[in-house]
């Protein structure tokens, strides 16, 4: 789960980190209100789950109160475009309003969780104001990395040895381990999956404050956190993913044609990996799990057909905990129940697999059998493609 940056900035302030005065604004008024607050000089920044805000002009100066209502006008209500969103944009519909501030030096810092590793990374590089994946590509030694021990912490030696690479100085130094015990902080007891400052700032007179903030969270954590999850906002997520969630369903959208129905997402991304390989595009990534129910493959076909890109459907199924008879019947009664006219191709191994496919041979429904994955992918892409 992502968040917005004043709400991960308000979180970073409970945790001693330090980030510019400021308060989130819903109207122009208000916008014009916090900057008055401020001293009358402010910047305005959009509030969307995306980055490269500046690129698209998301974020602006304001020298007076009047400049700064002038921008919140501009952007709140509008969709804004960055290089993270698609052509279509995010509608705006809150923007930050904080103090301006003397910038020194911007710095990069995160914290991500390494799974080679098993630990929590610390990543920092002195390209900050830049995204992380252009300086690894560009010029990859620029980047600093110390992973933490998860009993011991992340040890003052590593906070001075990143502080130095940084090029930090004096009581900079101190101030970085600081934060950096923060930021571990919040990523721990939060269950954060990533913690990202871009930039943190180091201003004129040499404090280190997080001019930007981004935290995600882990989903299948967030029932430890029910205050987070009240942060959710729903406005910044695909529709079809959120009426997946509702049925326990792990889906994500695709630019593609070949709708994808999986139980794992290990075979899920194999599944969407093959439908590349025979020439076609994955339309979604779906996983129903192991253990789904008629009523979850009903739904699932549901969000799938709801893409209006969606000429075909393959059913890619390892029968295990979900036996091979239980998804076929499910798949017709769903094909059945909603009327299904679109291709469909089943690829099924595992438990009861021979009664599955027996269920679907005698439905009386115009299904097309696969033998194996190769077989199921050159099939579903050339329905796709109305072969």
């Amino acid at each position: 789960m992502k968040v917005h940056e004043y709400q991960a900035k308000l979180i970073f302030s409970r945790y001693g980190i330090p980030v510019p005065q400021g308060e989130v604004a819903f109207s122009p008024a208000q916008a014009r209100a916090v900057t008055e607050k401020l001293g009358g000089k402010a910047v305005v920044k959009a509030q969307i789950h995306a980055g490269g805000r500046g690129k698209g002009g998301g974020i602006r100066k304001a020298t007076t109160p009047q400049e700064a209502e002038l921008h919140a006008t501009a952007l709140l209500g509008q969709p804004l475009v960055t290089p993270q969103t698609g052509p279509a944009g995010r509608i705006v519909r809150s923007v930050l309003v904080e103090e301006t501030l003397p910038i020194a030096r911007e710095l990069y810092l995160g914290l991500v969780l390494d799974r080679a590793l098993a630990r929590v990374v610390v990543m920092a590089s002195a390209a900050g104001g830049m995204e992380i994946e252009e300086v690894a590509r560009e010029n990859p030694e620029a980047i600093l990395k110390a992973a933490i021990d998860p009993v011991a912490g992340l040890g003052a030696f590593q906070a001075r040895k990143l502080a130095f690479g940084l090029g930090l100085q004096g009581a900079s130094v101190k101030q970085l381990g600081e934060l950096l015990a923060g930021l571990h902080r919040v990523t721990v007891e939060l269950d954060a999956s990533l913690a990202e400052i871009n930039p943190l700032i180091v201003t004129a007179d040499g404090r280190l404050v997080a001019l930007d903030a981004k935290l995600n969270f882990d989903d299948n954590a967030l029932f430890r956190h029910p205050d987070l999850h009240e942060l959710r906002d729903l406005d910044e997520e695909e529709p079809l993913e959120v009426e997946a969630s509702k049925h326990r369903l792990n889906y994500i959208k695709l630019s593609g044609n070949v709708g994808c129905m999986v139980n794992g997402a290990g075979l899920a991304m194999a599944t969407m990996d093959i439908i590349k390989l025979a020439g076609g595009e994955p339309a979604n990534f779906l996983d129903v799990g192991g253990g789904a129910s008629a009523e979850q493959v009903r739904e699932g076909f549901k969000i799938i057909l709801s893409d209006p890109n969606v000429r075909a459907v393959l059913i890619n199924i390892f029968g295990g905990i979900l036996r091979c008879d239980r998804l076929a019947a499910g798949v017709v009664e769903a094909v059945r129940a909603l009327d299904i006219r679109t291709p469909i191709v089943v690829r099924m191994e595992g438990t009861n697999v021979e009664k599955g496919r027996r269920i679907l041979r005698e439905s009386g429904l115009d299904f097309t059998v696969a033998e194996n994955m190769g077989d199921a992918a050159e099939k579903v892409v050339h329905l796709a493609r109305g072969r």
